[in-house]
């Protein structure tokens, strides 16, 4: 914790998002502003707290890849192992932010904070939410009574394990299952592109095709977003069969929002049938954070049933 004679210096790193988005002529939001100019639009609001502002790429979120995940976990890590860094803060689009905040949490030592944050309305938006959420992103990064990695949106501080975007333009756009932290972490920081994991929704009468492209692709891990607790239909459960027999590693989810996923059904496409093959269920993560789980097992060598 921060003592009251210690001024608390957090990194900033962006990566662009919504939060640093403008309107072009054509109305299309696209990303412009950079991490300087984020905290010039709030240095008003941050007296008693020292920045540094780090800007590694520019995207929306949609676009990252686990190459970029290893670009982002490698600057976080390099700004924690910094003794003048108190925290850090991440700015970054909404929508594949909870498998970023995912990918830091298996590699934090819980130091220190790590802190993300964006919006849903975009800077130069009349009524934008993104400077604040900055603000309070950067006030509890400074406080130093957070270690773990987490979101701060919409005057809620989320867990990054189990969080998920629950809303598409609402302020508050993040909930959190709770979920255990696996005593495997934190894992030793590796990179995780060049591990190819797929994530493929499962349907009422599903075919085979898409599981038998991807393992075709060289597709090392799959994450079915199954239905209910964990099952599909016995087309596609066959071929998730004939993928595990390949050594192909597959971690179950669910397209329900909230549960934990049991894996208890029989019959070809029943959970229960492909648990006994090596398929693992997801707990209670859902598939984009399930997804960043396998990539990590594959990069380290662990068992992903160690780290969902």
């Amino acid at each position: 914790m921060n003592h009251s004679s210690h001024r608390p210096r957090i990194a900033v790193l962006a990566t662009g998002g919504t939060i640093a988005c403008t309107a072009d002529a054509n109305g299309a939001l696209v990303p412009t502003v950079d991490c300087a100019g984020l905290l010039d639009a709030v240095a008003s609001a941050l007296k008693g707290i020292d920045t540094v502002a780090v800007d590694l790429v520019q995207l929306d979120s949609s676009s990252i890849t686990l190459a970029d995940l290893d670009l982002i976990v490698s600057a976080v890590h390099e700004q924690l192992r910094n003794d003048s860094i108190d925290g850090v803060v991440l700015t970054h689009g909404t929508d594949s932010m909870e498998e970023t905040a995912m990918a830091l949490d298996l590699f934090h030592d819980r130091s220190k904070p790590v802190v993300m944050t964006g919006a849903q309305r975009a800077f130069d938006h009349p009524q934008s939410d993104g400077l604040t959420n900055l603000v309070d992103a950067l006030r509890l990064a400074a406080r130093g009574n957070v270690s773990d990695v987490v979101i701060q949106f919409g005057s809620q501080t989320i867990p990054a394990r189990g969080a998920y975007k629950k809303h598409t333009t609402e302020l508050r756009a993040f909930s959190s299952i709770a979920v255990n932290r696996p005593s495997a972490l934190p894992l030793p920081v590796t990179p995780l592109a060049g591990n190819k994991v797929a994530t493929i929704a499962a349907y009422p009468g599903g075919a085979r095709l898409l599981i038998d492209a991807a393992v075709s692709a060289g597709y090392q891990g799959l994450v079915v977003s199954a239905m209910g607790s964990g099952n599909m239909g016995p087309d596609m459960g066959a071929a998730v069969a004939d993928a595990l027999r390949e050594g192909v590693k597959v971690v179950i989810s669910s397209r329900v929002a909230e549960g934990d996923i049991k894996l208890s059904y029989g019959g070809a496409g029943g959970g229960a049938t492909l648990a006994d093959l090596g398929a693992v269920g997801s707990g209670r993560l859902r598939a984009g954070q399930a997804r960043i789980a396998l990539a990590a097992a594959l990069a380290t060598g662990t068992d992903v049933a160690e780290l969902v």
